[in-house]
């Protein structure tokens, strides 16, 4: 059974969150990617896009992993130290790859 994990009027904002649930290995669908031509017809957060796990047990994974994408939350790099915007996965200044929260056993 599919459960919604994440919603937002900002489409470039939940494929933010699709990406980074992705990159780490958790298989997302995305709901009502092009439901905002019917904005008029339906209330308008009925047309936002809406990101759904695919498994059950994958939901506090990807809830610790999205906690700052509304937020905007940075994060330093673990190679060179430098404070990264919370869109981006690699370091803008060496490349290093952001920090990742351990998945659930």
């Amino acid at each position: 059974m599919m459960k919604l994990i994440y919603t937002h009027e900002n489409r470039l904002l939940v494929e933010l969150a699709k990406s980074r649930l992705e990159v780490a290995g958790i298989p997302v669908f995305l709901k009502n990617a092009f439901a905002q031509g019917a904005s008029g017809e339906l209330a308008p957060n009925q047309v936002w896009p809406e990101l759904w796990l695919e498994r059950d047990r994958d939901f506090e994974h990807a809830r610790r992993l999205l906690e700052d994408v509304e937020t905007g939350q940075g994060w330093p790099c673990p190679v060179c130290g430098e404070e990264n915007g919370a869109a981006f996965d690699f370091c803008w200044q060496c490349g290093g790859t952001r920090p990742t929260t351990q998945t659930p056993r």
